[in-house]
């Protein structure tokens, strides 16, 4: 649980000068925190209650995430002195369940080689880095240096990749002394490096982003690396600048394939930003996409889930592969409506493959920790929901509601739709529902907000999904701002914001041009993590 510390005026100038100090020993023109530390008491407007959010000013992609001696860390783009995009660093927290977080020190400040852009973070089991000792492990990061003032001269090769690295736990950091690791081949874009180890080869594996395509290098001890293949010039989506990728294994079956998330900006499906992802097989230098190049698998199809990517060091009696992505948009995410704080993480999901009728497809599901939130259980006993009609029953937020639909059976109208309203007494509404004729989700936020912070804001997105045997399931997180669906047993995801000028206290079920059935439903209230 986030830890508030209560500070007066001279104790904080005290806490600052210790806590620059002890950065500044390792970390050459690195910037003290100049500002405030917070009091609050995460009750702001729009704060989210089950998200993981910064304690104050702005995030963006979440970096670093790795797994270690019962922690869950994770480590995040970080602009400490406001509430929009600046000079990077790498913000912290660490969790026991990955619901309930405590903040952290800032892990990582810009020096003289530039800003600290994404990255990831492994344990160096067997100290091939020689960082640490066979005994003490190092936990190792892997970050893009972005020096913005080269960039600012028109060089084209200003990202280069370092390390640091932590003998304690995560708690305090070392940049490597001859850093950076990885220079600039001379591209443009060169960032956001995602390591993995590779047992068959026993080495490193980089996944990096360069552009329009994914780079993969390998190392057999973190520091020095070989260039080994690409993938994706002539594959997927290439409306925008890649990304933030990862590269990992999933069983289908008894058959191992190789999954690539991919985000791109912008290109998304509905404008801004997105994620998409491929998957094939990797031989240690190389992607192989199994689908037409020309397919584009998106892992979300709402517009506020982008530059995630998954946990290393799960333990393998875990097994599981575990997702996190930022919750907003490029197109708008500074300019949201918050005050002290900007933007929040989505909460995390198990991924997994599956065979569907269109091949094998990702699926994500909430992970199970999530349920340990739920307070209390209401049963939603409404069956028959009449055509072009309306039940109306309270809603306390955050939630989540599990619900499962049947129609008449009729062939539905060309605009035939049922799902849920979320409302208050202003009349606004966030509406996701399911379209039979069309045979897909929608999230409608057109009406969401009588307040116009963005003109792009207000959308529509849409999901195709055939339901084999005509039930619609649904399962939705809702927060203070955000609603997360996932349907079909995680084979359709949307996950998107919404910022109400009152808060939605009513849930309406509605059917129009067709007879829907909510065959089951219940909902859960949910306690709050902070």
């Amino acid at each position: 649980m986030i830890r508030n510390k209560l500070l007066l005026f001279s104790s904080l100038l005290a806490l600052l000068v210790v806590f620059s100090c002890n950065y500044q020993e390792q970390e050459k023109n690195s910037s003290p925190v100049t500002r405030q530390l917070s009091e609050s008491q995460y009750n702001e407007k729009y704060r989210p209650q089950i998200h993981f959010s910064p304690d104050s000013m702005w995030m963006n992609d979440p970096n670093g995430m790795v797994y270690y001696d019962g922690e869950y860390h994770l480590f995040y783009q970080y602009y400490p002195e406001d509430i929009v995009w600046g000079p990077m660093h790498w913000g912290h927290a660490i969790s026991t369940d990955l619901v309930r977080w405590e903040h952290l020190p800032i892990a990582l400040y810009p020096d003289e080689h530039g800003y600290i852009f994404s990255g990831s973070a492994v344990v160096d089991h067997n100290n091939t880095s020689g960082l640490g000792t066979e005994e003490q492990p190092p936990m190792v990061a892997i970050f893009t240096y972005h020096d913005a003032e080269a960039a600012d001269k028109g060089s084209i090769d200003y990202q280069t990749q370092g390390i640091a690295y932590s003998l304690d736990r995560g708690r305090n950091w070392t940049k490597y002394d001859q850093n950076p690791v990885l220079p600039n081949p001379g591209l443009r874009d060169f960032r956001d490096p995602k390591v993995m180890w590779y047992p068959r080869e026993e080495m490193w594996i980089m996944s990096l982003a360069a552009g329009d395509h994914i780079r993969f290098y390998s190392s057999p001890d973190l520091i020095h690396w070989d260039f080994e293949g690409e993938f994706g010039s002539n594959a997927g989506a290439h409306g925008g600048v890649w990304e933030c990728p990862d590269l990992f294994p999933l069983m289908v079956g008894s058959v191992k394939k190789w999954v690539l998330l991919v985000s791109i900006n912008p290109g998304g499906p509905f404008g801004g930003s997105a994620t998409q992802y491929f998957i094939g097989q990797f031989n240690g230098k190389t992607f192989v996409n199994d689908n037409s190049d020309s397919a584009i698998l998106w892992l979300d199809h709402g517009r506020d889930n982008y530059a995630g990517v998954t946990y290393s060091n799960i333990p393998e009696k875990d097994g599981r592969r575990i997702f996190i992505g930022w919750m907003s948009n490029w197109d708008y995410g500074q300019e949201v409506p918050t005050k002290r704080w900007r933007s929040a993480m989505t909460i995390p999901r198990t991924l997994e493959l599956k065979n569907t009728e269109e091949g094998i497809r990702l699926f994500s599901r909430p992970v199970i920790e999530l349920e340990t939130l739920r307070k209390d259980t209401t049963r939603l006993n409404i069956g028959l929901i009449p055509e072009n009609q309306n039940i109306t029953i309270p809603l306390e937020i955050p939630c989540e509601i599990d619900l499962q639909f049947t129609t008449n059976g009729n062939h539905p109208e060309a605009d035939s739709r049922f799902g849920l309203s979320l409302f208050n007494a202003m009349g606004e509404q966030m509406t996701i529902g399911f379209r039979p004729a069309e045979q897909e989700f929608y999230t409608d936020r057109r009406s969401s907000s009588k307040r116009v912070f963005n003109e792009g804001f207000e959308s529509v997105q849409y999901a195709r999904f055939n339901p084999e045997d005509g039930q619609i399931e649904m399962r939705l997180y809702i927060d203070v701002s955000s609603v997360e669906l996932f349907a079909g047993d995680g084979e359709v995801v949307m996950t998107d914001l919404f910022f109400p000028v009152e808060e939605y206290d009513s849930l309406t079920f509605f059917s129009q041009d067709t007879e829907a059935i909510l065959q089951k439903g219940i909902l859960y209230s949910l306690q709050p993590i902070w």
